[in-house]
């Protein structure tokens, strides 16, 4: 059975929470995790690199110098390759790098990065945040109560609230999402994952399935 410490809104520690064994007690699959971050991190390329071949340097149009009599190698155009300021041979075109991986072995990919941090004891369970203006150090010093001042932090919440979002956007360690939108690589990429109250019922609703 996984388990997860539960904090207030205060940052105190108020007990243990049963985490669903749906998405938290399962065989984590490592090559799925590789399969998954990989996808990922080659969706997010642009595929904008592009290099000017010898038809679209300036120059050209001229023969250099005469084929036979003066000794050096032949040469029919200054956008040759091989001249200094010449085309690139061969070099980048602009292409779609994008990749998909199944739903399915999305799905796996995602219950074992969950189930390797219940098992590494890097979720917690934190009250529903509610905030009458935006404030980071709110937000910090709640993070130095729960022990995770310095630590790179995932907070996955159930649903959009301005004022938090604002509030932990200034934070360098911190990362937020919502939990309809949680990925592998953003689970695999933090030290700990803290869910909100209504964000681990609303991660359960999607993917416990």
């Amino acid at each position: 059975m996984a388990t997860a410490k539960s904090y207030s809104v205060e940052g105190k520690e108020t007990g243990t929470v049963e985490l669903p064994a749906a998405l938290f007690d399962q065989q984590v699959n490592e090559h799925l995790l590789y399969q998954a971050v990989k996808t990922f991190l080659t969706n997010q390329r642009q595929g904008t690199a592009k290099v000017k071949s010898r038809v679209e340097v300036s120059g050209g149009g001229r023969k250099p110098w005469k084929q036979k009599g003066t000794g050096r190698a032949r040469s029919g155009s200054n956008t040759s390759p091989v001249w200094v300021g010449g085309g690139r041979a061969h070099g980048p075109e602009p292409h779609a790098y994008h990749l998909e991986l199944p739903k399915k072995q999305r799905r796996l990919a995602l219950t074992s990065a969950l189930s390797l941090k219940a098992r590494e004891a890097k979720v917690a369970v934190l009250g529903d945040l509610k905030m009458d203006g935006p404030k980071s150090k709110t937000i910090a010093s709640m993070l130095g109560a729960m022990g995770l001042g310095g630590t790179k932090t995932l907070f996955v919440f159930g649903a959009h609230e301005e004022n938090v979002h604002k509030s932990c956007r200034n934070l360098s360690k911190l990362s937020t999402t919502l939990a309809h939108q949680v990925n592998t690589y953003g689970l695999l990429d933090c030290e700990t994952v803290v869910f909100t109250q209504s964000g681990l019922k609303r991660l359960t609703e999607v993917f416990a399935r």
